[in-house]
């Protein structure tokens, strides 16, 4: 396999782990929400509590994505195995 190819699987397959990780970190917090959290609150505050929920999984998300993403490129040497996304072309200035 080539350096491209390499670069495209591993933006795919970090993108499907981040989904990964917020959709079960939405259960999750859904679950200890509906189990300990509504029983405690009023009818008013249950919509509240599921837009509390989304963005609380998405933050999640987003941690444990960079966390994993470090402890992958300390493992992995980069210029290896990727090509960079973005060439800079050398602009010449008269």
């Amino acid at each position: 396999m080539n350096k491209k190819l390499n670069t495209i699987l591993f933006i795919l397959g970090a993108t499907l782990f981040n989904v990964l990780v917020a959709i079960l970190s939405f259960i999750l917090l859904l679950i200890l929400y509906l189990r300990y959290v509504i029983v405690l609150m009023p009818e008013q505050g249950h919509m509240w509590g599921f837009t509390f929920i989304f963005i609380a999984s998405l933050v999640c998300s987003f941690f444990v994505y960079r966390y994993a993403l470090k402890y992958l490129l300390k493992k992995i040497d980069v210029d290896k195995y990727f090509d960079p996304l973005f060439v800079r072309r050398n602009i010449r200035k008269n």
